[in-house]
């Protein structure tokens, strides 16, 4: 099992930034991506970002240029730094984890990002 949890959500004006943080814990070894969801309200949950034990990271189109994944393998933390953030970015964000076994596959509680034009 991994435990996950997350801080550093909240509200920001548009064009401002913000930075996530997700600290692992517990069967850490077992983690072969950590990523960030998001979900918007009446939408599905889509991937933002995710960074690989290799050091690949995928984004989405929407964030890229924007937004940066980065993970601090000492404190088993995950962050992702938000710039120029716009009103469709607000979301409640979800850190993931995944191993190599589909069971594997790990939530934080979501921590809410809110930008107002």
């Amino acid at each position: 099992q991994v435990q996950l949890v997350e801080s550093g959500g909240g509200l920001v004006q548009a064009g401002g930034s913000l930075r996530l943080s997700c600290a692992a814990s517990g069967s850490i070894f077992s983690i072969n991506v950590m990523g960030w969801y998001r979900q918007a309200p009446g939408k599905q949950r889509e991937l933002v970002a995710h960074l690989t034990n290799s050091g690949n990271t995928n984004y989405a189109d929407s964030v890229k240029g924007r937004f940066t994944i980065s993970r601090d393998n000492a404190k088993n933390t995950v962050y992702l730094q938000m710039n120029s953030l716009k009103p469709e970015d607000t979301a409640v964000y979800y850190c993931n984890t995944q191993g190599l076994l589909p069971h594997q596959r790990y939530w934080g509680q979501g921590t809410q990002v809110t930008v107002s034009s």
